[in-house]
C-alpha cells in the first residue's frame, strides 16, 4: 500500500489567491478589448446601442472584481508574506489598481461606458457632418461624468482632480511635472520650427500624384509591418475611423484609415500602431494574467510607437529601404524616389490634423490639448468654451485658422468621446522618451545608422525587448526610464535628435 502524497502548503496563501483573481479580470478584460475593436473596426451601426449596454455590463463586472472588498484584506496579508521581488512588483501593481477601482461606485463606472459609447459612436457621422452642436451634447455628459470621477479619485489620492485622471495613464506624473518638462519644449521649439521652415523653404519637394488604391496601400502597409516583425500569426490590421492598438499581448489587434489622394497618413499611421503592436507582442509571456506584465504606461506605449514611427520610419536609411516598394505598389514617379520622399516625410509645415503632423509641429498639437482638457477637467471652462479656445491656441501655437472648421479642429480625435482625460500628454512625453531611447541605443552602438539603412532592425528591436518590453511594469516609470538609459527623462534628447534631423547639427 503507497504511502499519501503530503499536501503542500503555499507559503503565500494570500498573493496566490489575488493571482488567480488577476488571470480572471485579465480573461475578461480580453473580452472587453475584443468587443471594443470589433465596435470601432467592424460592428454594423444598428449594433451601436445593445453594444454600448453590453459593454457597460462587462466594465461593471470587472470593476466589481478589482473592487471585491476581500482584496484589500489578502493584499494586506501578501504584503507579509515572504514574496519575491517580482512578485512584490505585481502586488505594488495590484494595490495601484485597487486604489484607483475603489475610488469609483460601480453605477458611475457603467455610465461612463455607456456615456462614452453612445458619444463616440454619433462622433462617426457628426464629424464629417461639422456638426459641433450635436457633438457638444453628447460630449457635456461625458465631462460631465468625468468631473464626478476626477473628484472622487482626487479625494482618494490626495492629488488636483486632473493629476487624480493622469494616474490612469501615466503612473506618478502630476501636471506640475508637465509644466516643467513641456515648459522646457516651448522655450525652444517655436523658434526651431521657424529655422527648419526657413531652411525647408529652398529645398523644393515633389507632390506624389495619385489616386493610390486602397488595396495597394493595404499591401503595403503589410509588407511594412513585416518588414518591422509584426507576427501576423498573434494580430492582425483592419480599417477604423481613427487608427488605434487594441487587443490582447495574444491577439493584437491594429487599425489604419485610407485615403485614395494620398497615402503617407494609411503608410505613417500603420508604422506608429506597429509599434504599440510589436511591444505588446512582447510583453513577457510567463506574466500575462497580472497587473506586472501590462505595459508601462501610456507615455512608455507611445515611446514605442513614436520610435518606429518618427525615430525609425522618418531615418533616410528607412525610406531608402521602402522607396521601391512605393514604385511598385504605386508606380515609378520622381516623387516617390528615395531623396524626395525622405523631404516628404520630414517636411515641416503646421496644419489642422494631430495625427497628420510632423515632428516639429506635433506638440503644438499636443500642448493645445493638455491646455484644454485640463482647465475642463478643473471646473474652469465648459463644453461650450472648446471652439473658441480651439481656435486661439491653434492660432497662437501653429498660425493655423480654424474658425468653424470643427470636424478639423476639436472634433478630429476620439479620445475625449470616452471621458480619456488626461491621455493626451502621453503623446508628448512619449516622443521624450523614444528620443531618450535612442540616445542610449547609438552610445551603445555608434554604427546604428549603418544597421538602419541596410535593414539591419535587430540591435533596435533586442534594445527595446530587454530595456523596455521584457520590463513591462516590473519596475516604476521613473525606475524602468534610469535602468535604459541611466538617466531620468531629459527634454534635451528631443532637442538634440529634432536639430540633428532638421538641421544637421
Amino acid at each position: 500500500m503507497s504511502a499519501a502524497t503530503p499536501t503542500v502548503t503555499s507559503k503565500t496563501p494570500s498573493y496566490d489567491a489575488l493571482a488567480t483573481a488577476n488571470r480572471r479580470i485579465y480573461r475578461l478584460e480580453h473580452l472587453q478589448s475584443m468587443a471594443g475593436w470589433d465596435q470601432a473596426a467592424v460592428m454594423p451601426p444598428k449594433g451601436s446601442e445593445a453594444r454600448a449596454a453590453a459593454l457597460a455590463e462587462l466594465a461593471t463586472l470587472v470593476h466589481g472584481l478589482r473592487c471585491d472588498p476581500s482584496r484589500s484584506e489578502l493584499i494586506a496579508r501578501a504584503e507579509q508574506e515572504p514574496l519575491d521581488a517580482e512578485q512584490r512588483a505585481n502586488l505594488r501593481e495590484v494595490r495601484r489598481e485597487f486604489d484607483l477601482a475603489t475610488a469609483l461606485p460601480a453605477e458611475l463606472v457603467q455610465a461612463r461606458q455607456i456615456a462614452g459609447s453612445r458619444c463616440e459612436h454619433a462622433w462617426r457621422r457628426q464629424r464629417p457632418a461639422n456638426d459641433w452642436p450635436g457633438f457638444a451634447e453628447n460630449l457635456r455628459e461625458v465631462v460631465r461624468i468625468a468631473r464626478q470621477e476626477a473628484e472622487l479619485l482626487s479625494q482618494h489620492l490626495g492629488c488636483s482632480r486632473y493629476d487624480a485622471l493622469m494616474q490612469r495613464y501615466e503612473p506618478g506624473m502630476s501636471n506640475a511635472e508637465l509644466q516643467r518638462l513641456f515648459g522646457d519644449l516651448q522655450g525652444w521649439l517655436p523658434a526651431l520650427v521657424a529655422r527648419v521652415r526657413d531652411k525647408q523653404s529652398s529645398e523644393p519637394v515633389l507632390q506624389p500624384q495619385g489616386p493610390f488604391d486602397v488595396a495597394a496601400q493595404r499591401l503595403l502597409c503589410e509588407r511594412v509591418m513585416r518588414l518591422l516583425s509584426f507576427d501576423f500569426e498573434g494580430g492582425r490590421l483592419d480599417v477604423s475611423a481613427h487608427p488605434f492598438s487594441g487587443g490582447v499581448p495574444e491577439d493584437v489587434r491594429l487599425t489604419t484609415r485610407y485615403r485614395e489622394d494620398e497615402f503617407l497618413t494609411s503608410l505613417m499611421g500603420t508604422i506608429h500602431e506597429t509599434g504599440h503592436g510589436r511591444y505588446e507582442q512582447n510583453l513577457p509571456r510567463p506574466w500575462l494574467g497580472q497587473p506586472m506584465a501590462q505595459a508601462r504606461s501610456m507615455a512608455i506605449h507611445e515611446s514605442q510607437s513614436l520610435s518606429f514611427e518618427m525615430q525609425l520610419g522618418r531615418h533616410p536609411g528607412f525610406v531608402g529601404l521602402i522607396a521601391p516598394w512605393l514604385a511598385q505598389a504605386f508606380g515609378a514617379q520622381p516623387a516617390l524616389e528615395a531623396e524626395n520622399l525622405q523631404r516628404l516625410v520630414t517636411r515641416v509645415e503646421p496644419g489642422f490634423i494631430r495625427v497628420d503632423a510632423d515632428e516639429l509641429t506635433y506638440p503644438a498639437h499636443v500642448l493645445l490639448r493638455w491646455r484644454i482638457e485640463h482647465a475642463l477637467m478643473e471646473g474652469d471652462i465648459e463644453v461650450a468654451d472648446i471652439p473658441a479656445l480651439w481656435d486661439e491656441q491653434m492660432q497662437q501655437l501653429l498660425g493655423v485658422d480654424t474658425r468653424g472648421n470643427y470636424r478639423d479642429g476639436p472634433m478630429q480625435d476620439v479620445h475625449w468621446t470616452d471621458g480619456s482625460f488626461g491621455y493626451f500628454p502621453c503623446y508628448t512625453l512619449g516622443a521624450m522618451y523614444a528620443a531618450q531611447w535612442f540616445a542610449a541605443l547609438r552610445a551603445a552602438r555608434p554604427q546604428l545608422d549603418e544597421d538602419i539603412a541596410r535593414g539591419d532592425f535587430e540591435p533596435i528591436f533586442g534594445w527595446l525587448r530587454e530595456n523596455v518590453w521584457l520590463s513591462a511594469s516590473r519596475w516604476t516609470t521613473a525606475e524602468l526610464t534610469q535602468r535604459a538609459s541611466g538617466t531620468q527623462l531629459d527634454p534635451v534628447h528631443l532637442r538634440r535628435h529634432l536639430e540633428r534631423r532638421y538641421l544637421g547639427a
